[in-house]
């Protein structure tokens, strides 16, 4: 990519008539418009797709569930990424220059943060979620209540903002940097440079909620497969007299593989950009801005994965998502249409 994305045109400047402006990097009018589609559709997959996924799960009263509560308030999670920070991004990302003032650089950076750790710690209780629903089947509805998952949503969205609040806004962050900010700043950047505390604390925190994650995960898998064993070993008769539970058993087990799926797509998405921040930090911040570009981006469309996940795997999201666009929701009994087979 970065060959094929090399500078064209001399190098110009962010703000010609401002002194300290940052150098722009001005690539030719092919690469720039795919640059700008490929960035584009991302954002417009996370804006319009995890739209779907909270018109879904709100409008249609067979989806009122805590677990796919927490799924939507995930989804607007990813939305607000699609929204706030994605849009901005693009325009770092392909004219080098950041045109919104220093004072919406410090915002965007917290959005960032933020809706990146309150995606995380949502995963984490849908993990909790489905550990409960797969291992403790007949105690599931009386622990995991709307009122337990409203709690676990709060949580998700207070913690992840009061953080990066304090980080960015605070001006934390780059407490000991002074020297290198003042020599690597310049007008029209938005790179927020990060001490090697916060780095570490922010590595605690996606590390410990992923190795939560990882733990519940593979315990899930073990019981599923138990699970699984017995339901194939069981005979006629004992299917024939139980086959609510046994669709029950599988339903769970088909969930828990579906949201397995989204965390593993997480991890790998938000995985290399954390090491490379790690990296960078101890060894004078030595990756290329370009480099640090396709990190970014490789995470942020981590938030236009998710829809495609859950049409991929959930047929009563496409069913969904039929009526949302043919516009039956429109109607006024469209609420208790039936989804499932």
């Amino acid at each position: 990519m970065s060959t094929s994305l090399s500078p064209t045109a001399s190098e110009q400047l962010c703000y010609q008539n401002v002194t300290g402006s940052c150098v722009k990097v001005s690539y030719s009018p092919g690469p720039r418009l795919i640059l700008y589609m490929v960035f584009g559709s991302g954002a417009l997959l996370a804006v319009f797709g995890n739209l779907l996924v909270v018109i879904s799960i709100l409008h249609f009263k067979q989806l009122h569930s805590p677990t796919n509560f927490l799924i939507a308030s995930l989804a607007c999670a990813d939305f607000l990424v699609g929204v706030t920070v994605m849009p901005f991004s693009m325009v770092r990302s392909v004219e080098s220059c950041w045109y919104f003032g220093a004072r919406f650089c410090s915002l965007h950076s917290c959005f960032d943060v933020a809706f990146c750790y309150s995606s995380l710690i949502h995963l984490c209780f849908i993990s909790i979620d489905r550990y409960i629903a797969v291992t403790e089947p007949l105690v599931y509805p009386t622990k995991v209540t709307v009122s337990a998952s409203g709690i676990c949503i709060g949580i998700s969205w207070i913690l992840p903002l009061v953080y990066s609040g304090a980080v960015f806004f605070t001006g934390a962050h780059d407490d000991g940097l002074e020297e290198l900010v003042s020599a690597l700043s310049c007008v029209g950047g938005c790179h927020p440079l990060i001490n090697q505390f916060w780095i570490l604390i922010d590595l605690l925190l996606f590390f410990i909620p992923t190795f939560v994650m990882m733990i519940l995960y593979r315990n899930i898998f073990l019981v599923a497969r138990k699970q699984a064993i017995k339901i194939e070993n069981i005979s006629t008769k004992a299917e024939a007299s139980g086959p609510y539970k046994t669709r029950v058993s599988k339903r769970e087990r088909k969930a828990a593989k579906t949201l397995g799926i989204t965390v593993v797509a997480f991890l790998i998405s938000w995985l290399p950009y954390m090491i490379d921040s790690l990296i960078d930090v101890f060894w004078g911040f030595i990756t290329p801005s370009y480099i640090y570009e396709i990190l970014c981006w490789f995470a942020y469309y981590n938030s236009a994965v998710n829809p495609l996940i859950y049409a991929l795997f959930y047929p009563w999201f496409r069913r969904a998502i039929k009526l949302i666009i043919s516009g039956q929701v429109l109607k006024d009994s469209s609420s208790t249409i039936s989804l499932f087979s």
